[in-house]
């Protein structure tokens, strides 16, 4: 389901991605988990290489999302990194990467997927522009409510878990990449 929803989101976004393609090979990107990041490379391409999503990596590959997010997207991914992952409940990540939980393993990691391309400029003029908190929906059918104060941009997901936001503006060929500090998880 939240396959075909991001398969969707791309083909509808096919024709804004030469545009932000373009943008995105204009900008030097930070480095990432030890690795160089690279503008005219796609999120799975970049994130592989990055020492601190190594979970996420795993989680992607067990949802079957390779094939999505290397797709044209645009795609804004709010990727946690390991210590996120490893924050959470004893047996959270082992129980989320059993086959039989692929479904759910999808929805929480389309929880960290917004289907447009939102640098943290944006984010921060969304959230101006609003009076001080923006909402946003995900692909994985989450609303998350995005802030921006003192040049920090903060996440919280339906259940009140807030990620901040500690490197942003990680360009791809395909959107951008924050990376977060915390895992967001759909509505319980």
């Amino acid at each position: 389901m939240i396959r075909n929803s991001l398969r969707a989101l791309a083909l509808v976004a096919l024709a804004g991605t030469s545009l932000a393609a373009g943008h995105a090979l204009a900008q030097d990107n930070p480095m990432v988990g030890g690795a160089a990041m690279f503008a005219d490379k796609n999120i799975i391409e970049n994130a592989v290489n990055s020492a601190d999503h190594t979970t996420l990596v795993a989680a992607v590959k067990a949802a079957d999302l390779v094939d999505t997010l290397s797709g044209p997207g645009p795609f804004t991914v709010l990727a946690p990194v390991n210590a996120a992952f490893d924050a959470l409940p004893a047996g959270t990540v082992d129980t989320l990467l059993k086959p039989e939980n692929k479904e759910m393993l999808q929805t929480v990691l389309g929880c960290h997927v917004i289907p447009a391309l939102a640098l943290s400029t944006d984010i921060t003029k969304m959230v101006m522009d609003d009076g001080g908190e923006h909402k946003v929906d995900t692909v994985g059918g989450c609303v998350l409510t995005l802030k921006a104060a003192d040049g920090k941009v903060t996440v919280t997901d339906e259940n009140g878990t807030t990620a901040n936001v500690t490197i942003a503006d990680v360009r791809q060929s395909n959107g951008v990449i924050h990376v977060i500090d915390a895992v967001l998880t759909p509505k319980s």
